[in-house]
């Protein structure tokens, strides 16, 4: 029996192939978001880490070569093919979509759970962070980067600030045009989520791009100095 299809499925079968040869040097990704979440992250050597939403496996393969064993879960196919390559099938990787119960996971099996740019796609977070917090040890850490809400706000021109709701945009950079889905959260409805399934929040960062944004894309290198588009949180589950 096959897992539920994901919000952005279609869109991700779509540009997988290109997503995945270019995410080295994309800019919003390689000089803006991915700095900064690695920054959030402490000596992960021998540790069990969770690359939740792990797509071609760029962050699995950081974990790797940082001494981690590293487990990746992706509900897309493609995704999960390229992070096997780009690993050389030394991790373990799951075909699971986080929108479902993670059963597979036992309780407390995880140091820290990362899940870069992967929860725009799930609608409750509560459910995704309550099975985030059962499958991490005492104190492991969860850290996860997402659209900020200020800017999705603005960008989708939201009505109801308060109102989780589901939006959509078109990614160009991957040949044709695609239209990829994803919801809409309020900065109220994450922290919520976070401290409803057990977590304190231990840093949020706002992301600015490096200098090699800068020498990438200039214009936008300028838009990011001045608005933000990610937010990266990192919390830890709390004693019972």
């Amino acid at each position: 029996m096959g897992i539920r299809k994901s919000l952005p499925q279609d869109a991700y079968d779509q540009i997988a192939d290109v997503y995945a040869s270019i995410i080295e040097t994309k800019p919003h990704n390689a000089y803006y978001e991915r700095p900064t979440t690695l920054s959030l992250i402490d000596n992960v050597a021998g540790k069990s880490i969770l690359d939740a939403g792990c797509g071609p496996g760029v962050y699995t393969e950081w974990l790797l070569n940082h001494g981690a064993k590293a487990i990746g879960i992706d509900a897309n196919e493609k995704m999960i093919s390229h992070a096997r390559r780009r690993t050389s099938d030394k991790a373990v990787f799951y075909h699971a979509n986080l929108e479902e119960p993670l059963t597979f996971f036992a309780d407390s099996t995880f140091d820290g759970v990362l899940s870069p740019l992967a929860v725009t796609y799930i609608r409750d977070h509560k459910k995704l962070f309550t099975e985030f917090s059962r499958i991490l040890r005492p104190a492991g850490w969860f850290l996860f980067s997402t659209e900020h809400p200020f800017f999705s706000y603005w960008y989708f021109k939201i009505q109801n600030y308060f109102e989780t709701q589901e939006v959509s945009c078109d990614w160009k950079g991957f040949g044709e045009p695609v239209r990829m889905p994803s919801y809409y959260h309020s900065l109220g409805a994450i922290t919520e989520a976070l401290s409803d399934s057990g977590f304190v929040i231990q840093k949020m960062v706002e992301p600015k791009p490096t200098e090699e944004f800068k020498e990438e894309d200039p214009e936008r290198y300028q838009r990011l100095t001045k608005f933000p588009v990610f937010i990266c949180i990192k919390a830890i589950k709390l004693p019972l």
